[in-house]
């Protein structure tokens, strides 16, 4: 789920994950202007263990087309014309969204709907920091602060005014999200682990009420946002919207901190979940609570139930992939160690519900 802290630099296409090029140029000539006579160029953002995501270059004009994952998928997973519509209107009120420029719903094109985008260069932090970055106390204590403003700011998004009413059923919003992400676990599960019987019997019985509905990323964290590479406490874009609805605030909030290794975790949780975010100066996941809590004058008493939730939809987000790699719907080798992976969250995640308390 990582890689080293890159300007979202791009890499040749991986093997079995290219398309028709020839049929793509052919509908950006049809659907964009102005572009240029030169011929397309295709690379490959390395990142991320989902939908799949090109640069696409035509002379001095480039944009990123996102594409659904290759194989079956979940049902109503992926869906690039949801998340293209999406972004078209929250763009206009929450500028951080990249704009979409035309959507292919087309399958014949490359086998499956996709969308492009503008492009935005800045900086992803996965498990380093760029080598000319020092990595100074203060500068971690500011990229935290950022990211929970970031996130308080999208929360603040009106979103009936905006139009995205269509986006969500927040009614019931959090006790649909338990019993969907259970059932997604059966679907895909492969290997026996014990503590999974008590762990979704334990979150179906302690679903908390949730407060006013928002507008969630739904996977917002660190790597999912692009920092400004002349000041790495600015945001450039956040990125990843497949999964963005009108939903509990707090769900988005544990996801998003699900994410946020700190330096007193166990090893096991740092070998998972491969981050900058335990060297000095970052804040705790509870600091990040309590600045939440300020600046959105939200009441976190129940956020010991949302986290263990949200390790427990880590551990299946991650079970999905590895379910395809091991039928073999997708080759990628960063795969094949995500199995042991989703035990150690699950066993994370009941750890915490037996506990009792964050």
């Amino acid at each position: 789920m990582g890689g080293k802290a890159e300007a979202n630099r791009t890499i040749p296409v991986r093997e079995g994950e290219d398309f028709d090029r020839e049929k793509v140029e052919r509908f950006l000539r049809e659907n964009l202007r102005d572009l240029g006579p030169e011929p397309l160029e295709v690379s490959q953002f390395p990142a991320g263990a989902s939908n799949l995501t090109y640069s696409v270059r035509i002379g001095d004009w480039e944009a990123v087309l996102r594409r659904p994952p290759l194989g079956p998928v979940p049902p109503k997973a992926h869906d690039m014309v949801r998340e293209a519509t999406l972004l078209s209107k929250l763009h206009r009120v929450f500028p951080l969204a990249p704009k979409p420029f035309v959507i292919c719903r087309d399958s014949s094109v490359i086998g499956a709907p996709f969308y492009v985008m503008e492009r935005r260069e800045g900086v992803v932090l996965d498990d380093a920091f760029p080598p000319e970055v020092e990595p100074t106390e203060e500068l971690c204590r500011g990229i935290s602060r950022t990211v929970v403003e970031t996130l308080v700011k999208l929360h603040a998004v009106d979103w009936r005014e905006a139009g995205l009413d269509g986006f969500g059923r927040p009614d019931g919003f959090l006790k649909r999200q338990v019993g969907g992400w259970i059932d997604r676990y059966h679907r895909s599960r492969t290997d026996e682990i014990p503590e999974i019987q008590f762990l979704t019997r334990w979150l179906a019985d302690h679903v908390p009420e949730s407060p006013a509905p928002t507008m969630i990323h739904n996977d917002f964290k660190l790597n999912n946002m692009l920092l400004d590479p002349e000041d790495l406490t600015k945001v450039v874009a956040v990125l990843d919207w497949e999964m963005t609805t009108v939903g509990d605030p707090l769900f988005d909030l544990a996801v998003s901190l699900s994410y946020w290794v700190e330096r007193d975790d166990p090893e096991e949780m740092k070998d998972i979940l491969p981050t900058v975010t335990p060297l000095p100066g970052f804040m705790t996941r509870a600091e990040m609570m309590e600045l939440y809590a300020r600046l959105s004058d939200r009441d976190l008493s129940s956020m010991h139930f949302y986290m263990t939730f949200a390790y427990f939809k880590l551990a299946v987000i991650l079970q999905q992939i590895y379910f395809r790699w091991k039928r073999g719907q997708t080759r990628d080798r960063r795969f094949a160690s995500f199995g042991e992976r989703v035990r150690r969250l699950i066993r994370h995640a009941a750890e915490l519900a037996e506990r009792g308390r964050l």
